[in-house]
């Protein structure tokens, strides 16, 4: 599934990361009881129906969790990018996932240890304050895009993704390029449509001079135009 391999230590983790939380005591001691894993584009991380390992975030990469509907058909659920938590609500729930977590691109991920998340990290008050406050945010998130996505015509679904994309991960030195090169499919799934909706309504983003296309890259021309196409849905 994925490869170990020795990379920095938590003292050296970016400033996003939930471990800025810990002492420097701490920092030292968590080392014994994680593991860095190298995970390649498109390998899965866990499936559906695996019980948890332990609590797992998210360091380089970018990381997609979906389930999967009738017919084999995704419906993404979160895209996750660095700093952020790939695998919390299956270990706190003490449950199997009920969801799959595949690589869109290589990554780098870290998995704590289960008992040591629970019976010492959960013990640091402003690690455990901001673990809650981030699932209680993601929780909200959740909710508004289910209403989204089942009440927004695709034109509204498609322009709410592009900028969910360009909110997570950002663009690149040209300001308008997305740093998130996916596949037609999984922004179709992302946006709760079939891939040929998602092509047609693209393709009509792009004659609107909304968007522009190279290959997998995306550039948001209109920012103000598609954020308005996204609210009135």
């Amino acid at each position: 599934m994925f490869n170990d391999e020795p990379v920095t230590s938590v003292s050296q983790e970016p400033k996003k990361s939930i471990f800025k939380y810990l002492s420097a005591e701490e920092r030292i001691e968590i080392e014994n009881h994680l593991t860095r894993i190298h995970v390649r584009k498109n390998d899965y991380i866990f499936k559906e129906g695996d019980r948890p390992h332990g609590f797992i975030t998210l360091e380089e990469g970018k990381v997609k969790i979906f389930k999967e509907g009738v017919g084999g058909r995704e419906q993404i659920l979160r895209m996750v990018k660095p700093g952020g938590f790939v695998s919390y609500r299956a270990l706190i729930a003490g449950e199997a996932h009920i969801a799959s977590s595949v690589a869109l691109e290589d990554s780098l991920i870290c998995l704590i240890e289960s008992d040591y998340f629970f019976n010492k990290l959960l013990k640091n008050n402003s690690l455990a304050i901001r673990l809650l406050t981030k699932l209680a945010k993601e929780l909200g998130f959740s909710n508004s895009r289910t209403v989204n996505l089942t009440q927004k015509h695709i034109r509204g679904r498609l322009a709410e993704s592009l900028m969910l994309l360009k909110y997570k991960y950002g663009v690149e030195p040209d300001g308008v390029t997305i740093k998130a090169y996916i596949s037609r499919e999984d922004l179709a799934n992302l946006s709760n449509m079939t891939t040929s909706n998602a092509i047609r309504t693209l393709s009509n983003f792009v004659a609107e001079k909304v968007i522009a296309i190279d290959g997998r890259k995306l550039m948001i021309l209109d920012h103000v135009k598609l954020e308005r196409i996204s609210k009135l849905g």
